[in-house]
């Protein structure tokens, strides 16, 4: 299922694989991010599948992008090891980056930050791993 030299099955696995990623991870860490995101679970309204949309949605714009920026590697290097190499640079250069500014102007909580970031870092590697894997 190669189109433009993107794989869209593992376009799809690698979001699948990220967001289930997620699941893990936050349903882990659930005490530790709310006490770090400085909710009130008492007075908290039952949540809202907006964001589980959004999520959705982003995974596969982030592992379109990131499936891209491995296939612009060139013939024969979409691998695992290159996909999870280029998830690590992207993650560092741009989800780290931006996350850690955003949440200091924000003003939260130290902790909240490698809370979320280190799940991007997972989310990121697990994905490029998928990607490398299927291929071209």
């Amino acid at each position: 299922m190669v189109f433009a030299g993107l794989n869209y099955l593992a376009i799809l696995v690698a979001a699948l694989a990220g967001f289930g990623t997620g699941a893990v991870w936050y349903m882990s860490l659930s005490k530790p991010w709310l006490a770090a995101s400085g909710f009130d679970t008492a007075g908290m309204p039952r949540s809202s599948k907006t964001p589980f949309a959004v999520s959705i949605v982003s995974l596969l714009v982030m592992a379109w992008v990131l499936a891209g920026v491995v296939g612009h590697l060139g013939p024969g290097q979409v691998t695992v090891k290159n996909g999870v190499i280029s998830a690590a640079f992207l993650w560092l250069g741009f989800i780290a980056t931006t996350t850690a500014t955003n949440y200091a102007f924000g003003q939260r909580r130290v902790m909240l930050t490698v809370i979320d970031t280190a799940h991007w870092l997972l989310v990121m590697l697990v994905m490029g791993a998928v990607v490398g894997a299927f291929g071209v």
